[in-house]
């Protein structure tokens, strides 16, 4: 049934929809299965709202007036855009606050299984002032974790714990102190939790000793990313209790991880609403299963990170952008703008964030010493968290070793010096040449004649 004369608007201006603000603009990509364009669009559009496939006798004149509404539609180039009002989405009854899990509800519910549909992916969306306002929003960042550290700027030196899984309480503390005497920043792999064979009550006990030995040893103050990840609310609470039960009177330099993509905006939500002067890590592990290139359903990364900055995410992955082992390319870069700017340009639409606190770039995935500066110089700046697990615990001389390498490397691209010209002044870095030889080769060619190991 061809729905266009309902749910298809094609005379809407979309900058007269801005400026009037009472709508959620979103963009897809849409290939029909079967039929015109315009009428898959709508019968999408009629999903994603008041309608479905046929005509029903329960529809007033009210109904009719909420429609989502297909604005473009351009069947050459494959992209259609849907103009959602905002009456349409849920709110908290306790306080009146919007929630992404309806956004997400309506914009890739049951629209991405549609039979007339081939596949859909949700490019980018635009929310107006008021609708965004109703959302929590970051309540600490990067700052946050710097006035611990006692630091105006610059990035946050971490790594991830390697072998992610397969280490008992003590082994694992003592790669943290190993780390923790060259670098900032320890995040729990994702996989980590309470396993059998590492009870995190112990676990944490003995991370706890090793930051505070560490803490003395340096005399620097130090960090831990402590996943809390859960199905149940109550177990994500308890898990957070018994963390800061552990770090006692270091209980400010943890940072609490949650498995956004996984375990969904309820997790997220409930530490942020709990916890909110602690860092909050949303770890995407899973997205590329939809925000993948090669996936053609589901939404971008770019998506991805306009929601977890309105859910209340502290900081996100971001990947390398390209730099690192995980897909990416340099563009990708649009992904950490929309989350630490306050206006950020998608692929379709201009974002200003009109005051929401910014969250956090968190670079992980095959980075190390060498790839720094190219990321560096791709993204603009070195506002981010860096977790470099492989880039750390992969260095010949040790993890402190290998964070004293990343160090060098934020200083040298910091003060415009070559990095083979740094590595020639800093054992550490030098070594960082030997330790990742096939980086090496591929991005300083010359430089075994260059640097004395």
């Amino acid at each position: 049934m061809d729905q266009s004369h309902r749910y298809a608007a094609l005379d809407l201006d979309e900058a007269a929809l801005i400026a009037r603000g009472g709508h959620l603009l979103a963009a897809y990509e849409m290939k029909p299965k079967r039929g015109s364009y315009l009428a898959a669009a709508a019968h999408f559009a009629a999903e994603s709202s008041t309608g479905t496939n046929v005509e029903v006798f329960t529809t007033d004149d009210f109904t009719r007036g909420v429609d989502a509404l297909v604005y473009a539609a351009d069947p050459d180039a494959g992209l259609m855009r849907i103009a959602f009002p905002l009456a349409l989405f849920d709110r908290n009854v306790t306080d009146g606050k919007a929630m992404v899990s309806s956004v997400l509800t309506l914009l890739v519910g049951n629209n991405q299984g549609m039979d007339d549909v081939a596949h859909a992916k949700l490019l980018d969306f635009y929310a107006p002032p008021d609708f965004l306002s109703a959302f929590d929003g970051p309540a600490a960042n990067i700052a946050t974790l710097r006035r611990v550290l006692g630091r105006q700027g610059g990035p946050i030196l971490g790594t991830i714990i390697k072998p992610k899984l397969g280490l008992r309480p003590q082994p694992f503390a003592d790669a943290c102190h190993d780390f923790w005497l060259g670098g900032d920043f320890i995040k729990n792999d994702e996989p980590q939790g309470n396993q059998v064979f590492a009870p995190m009550k112990e676990t944490m006990r003995a991370v706890a000793d090793a930051m505070a030995r560490a803490q003395d040893a340096t005399g620097a103050a130090k960090l831990f990313s402590a996943n809390v990840t859960a199905d149940d609310p109550a177990e994500i609470l308890a898990r957070c209790e018994l963390i800061l039960e552990a770090f006692g009177e270091n209980a400010s330099h943890v940072a609490f991880l949650v498995d956004g993509f996984l375990a969904g905006p309820s997790a997220v939500a409930t530490v942020r609403r709990n916890h909110p002067d602690h860092f909050l890590h949303y770890h995407r592990a899973g997205h590329g299963a939809i925000t993948s290139r090669q996936s053609r359903r589901g939404y971008t990364s770019l998506v991805l990170a306009k929601f977890a900055r309105m859910m209340g995410a502290s900081g996100l992955h971001t990947g390398g952008m390209g730099f690192g082992k995980m897909e990416g390319r340099p563009e990708d870069r649009a992904v950490a703008d929309m989350l630490d700017r306050d206006c950020a340009a998608g692929p379709m639409f201009v974002q200003p964030w009109w005051g929401m606190k910014a969250a956090t770039p968190i670079v992980s995935g095959g980075m190390n010493a060498l790839r720094l500066p190219g990321f560096f110089d791709n993204l603009g700046h070195a506002d981010v968290i860096l977790t470099a697990g492989g880039g750390t615990f992969g260095h010949l001389d040790g993890a402190a070793a290998g964070a004293r390498s990343l160090r060098a490397a934020v200083a040298a691209w910091e003060s415009g010096t070559p990095l083979i010209a740094a590595a020639r002044e800093t054992r550490d870095l030098a070594r960082a040449f030997v330790s990742f030889p096939h980086d090496a080769d591929a991005l300083y060619p010359g430089w075994r004649d260059a640097i004395p190991v």
